[in-house]
């Protein structure tokens, strides 16, 4: 693993192999110089300490509206290019939402609780350092990690420095940036349950706090739920913030049934408010999600047609070409309803289909979101498909089963698969199937929101399509992962002398259409919690509401003791998820052969 005195000539660039460069003059004389880990000499920046983190000739970003360009501008009097840039994002300056802070002289500390753990490393350091790259952190900004291990300082910098990756658009002054990044990262050992050891954590934030106006602190619980109510009590009472705000992420799951949540929340409430929590779930952060409310109401075009007299069925597909691979004992104690349906499909839903929020404010359109959730009606256990994979050999390549896996219990009845037909009783969706879909082990990864028009009436054309006139109806396919993507099926004659109809797409590639990157969800995610912005957030009625659904029909799996269908590694998942679609009249559009 690369240190930290090679990452200034080594920078790790998003697509891109590590990439040598010198990314400094020669220091001038009488300068200390080190080594930057490829034999070429490097100007030793003055290290950030604890007790001395704060502005800096270097500089910090301030918190900018996420579409506001950050790009560097060429210094004139030799000045660091990172200054430059800064300067030009503390002009561009803004806050989203109503929660303006003064981020010029207020402080803002990140403890990242769980800091040892593959989702910190691999998803919540490098959505820190991408929201800081992207000149949207605050100047006075400091990160902390705090664990149960032992380590320094500069053994966590190391940790995290080999997952942190730059732009590709932006990659210079990548170097620069990362290592002032980790300089203001410092960690903290501690026992979870322990108040004691996080009011010394609190002692460090305030070293670096006090010379600011307010302390602003963010906590992410990257912990295993089992313990959230005990962290949450101690972080509450050892280091909240003594003038300022204190916000706390709070990754799912959240619970296991309508009781288990139901304990969970009552034990968050003792130590937190609900203005405190925020939970996340990562797939409303994906851009396409966030572009789902503004394709809608944003064009007048579909607006009209989003109701029960133009839309015959909405299907919601997630899938991924790969199983448990080692980690089926954690998947096994939760399965796949409780951890893509019921969280991250159901969402989806509830945003797709509410009605038009009184205005962008995070309880208007939560508000909305919770309405579709208590008028769906109860789901019926005809309407449900589970299966689980079973092990396949193809071309000589021998694929695992679930129960193959040695993490996972011998006989375990755990469905990988699920396919379920809701309806919600409402005038505008009355009678509409919202068919979901999630399993491992499929043939493909992918994400998908897929709506199905209704057939022309009295088609003209009805010979010219040979074919069923549902088939040939339009189709409106929001691609979430990968290949990021609106498009819209339509009708339309081929070129020539002949009357020839085709199927063809109106498409908007985000790939080709946009040639930049797209952000993480997480790095969204935590910028909309250090704004104040809880539109993409869930709130405790809204998961109320989504256990009231599927509790029963968990409760019913148990009770009935239901065998799942099994199906190949590598299929489109059980034969009963066609036959449920047919019992709607309706093909799952992401098995259909001509799908263009």
């Amino acid at each position: 693993m690369l240190g930290r005195d090679g990452l200034r000539g080594m920078a790790l660039v998003e697509g891109m192999h590590p990439v040598t460069r010198p990314v400094v003059p020669l220091p001038a004389a009488g300068k200390p110089v080190r080594s930057n880990g490829l034999g070429k000499p490097q100007v030793q920046r003055p290290s950030v300490s604890a007790a001395t983190a704060g502005p800096s000739s270097l500089g910090a970003a301030t918190i900018l509206d996420r579409d506001t360009p950050s790009t560097a501008a060429p210094s004139s009097n030799g000045a660091d290019p990172i200054d430059a840039q800064i300067a030009i994002s503390n002009q561009n300056a803004r806050i989203e939402g109503d929660n303006a802070e003064d981020w010029h002289h207020n402080a803002l500390s990140v403890v990242v609780v769980g800091a040892s753990g593959d989702l910190a490393k691999k998803k919540i350091f490098p959505a820190l350092f991408a929201i800081f790259y992207e000149g949207m952190m605050p100047k006075h900004f400091n990160i902390y990690g705090f664990a149960r291990s032992n380590m320094s300082d500069d053994e966590f910098r190391d940790l995290i420095a080999a997952s942190l990756t730059c732009r590709v658009d932006q990659k210079e002054d990548c170097g620069d940036k990362m290592e002032y990044f980790l300089d203001r990262c410092f960690y903290q050992p501690g026992q979870y349950g322990s108040e004691e050891d996080f009011k010394k954590l609190s002692d460090r934030m305030t070293e670096t706090e006090q010379h600011q106006n307010k302390a602003d602190r963010v906590f992410y619980l990257s912990i295993p739920p089992s313990i959230f109510t005990q962290v949450a009590g101690a972080a509450s009472k050892g280091a909240s913030s003594p003038s300022g705000w204190t916000r706390v992420i709070v990754e799912k799951p959240f619970g296991k049934d309508t009781e288990s949540f139901n304990k969970l929340s009552a034990d968050l409430y003792q130590h937190l408010s609900e203005e405190q929590m925020y939970r996340i779930d990562h797939y409303l952060g994906k851009e396409l999600i966030e572009n789902l409310t503004v394709l809608r109401f944003a064009n007048l075009v579909f607006e009209p047609l989003w109701s029960r007299q133009f839309i015959r069925n909405v299907q919601v597909i997630f899938s991924e070409n790969f199983g448990t691979e080692g980690r089926g004992g954690y998947f096994d104690s939760y399965g796949i309803i409780r951890d893509v349906l019921q969280n991250h499909l159901l969402q989806i839903v509830s945003l797709f289909a509410m009605e038009t929020p009184t205005s962008l404010a995070a309880e208007d359109i939560r508000d909305e979101k919770v309405k579709v959730l208590r008028n769906m009606l109860p789901i019926n256990m005809d309407d449900v498909v589970i299966g689980q994979y079973k092990g396949r050999n193809k071309h000589g390549v021998k694929k695992p089963g679930y129960l193959d896996d040695k993490t996972v219990p011998a006989g375990s009845r755990c469905p990988t698969f699920c396919a379920m037909a809701m309806f919600i009783n409402n005038s505008r969706w009355d009678g509409v199937p919202f068919l979901l879909k999630a399993g491992k082990a499929l043939k493909s990864r992918t994400a998908e929101i897929r709506v199905q028009f209704r057939h022309v009436p009295g088609n003209l054309y009805s010979a010219k399509l040979n074919q069923d006139l549902d088939r040939a109806a339009n189709e409106l396919v929001i691609k979430i992962q990968p290949d990021e993507g609106i498009y819209l099926k339509i009708n339309n004659k081929l070129p020539g002398l002949g009357l020839t109809l085709d199927q063809t797409k109106l498409d908007l590639s985000y790939s080709s259409r946009y040639k930049t990157h797209l952000p993480d969800a997480y790095e969204r995610l935590i910028l909309d919690v250090i704004n104040g912005d809880k539109r993409l957030f869930i709130r405790n009625d809204e998961l109320e509401a989504a256990w009231k659904l599927f509790t029963p029909v968990l409760q019913e799996i148990e009770n009935r003791e239901m065998k799942p269908e099994l199906y190949p590694y590598g299929s489109r998942g059980p034969v009963g998820a066609h036959y449920l679609a047919a019992k709607y009249g309706v093909r799952w559009g992401d098995a259909l052969a001509n799908d263009i």
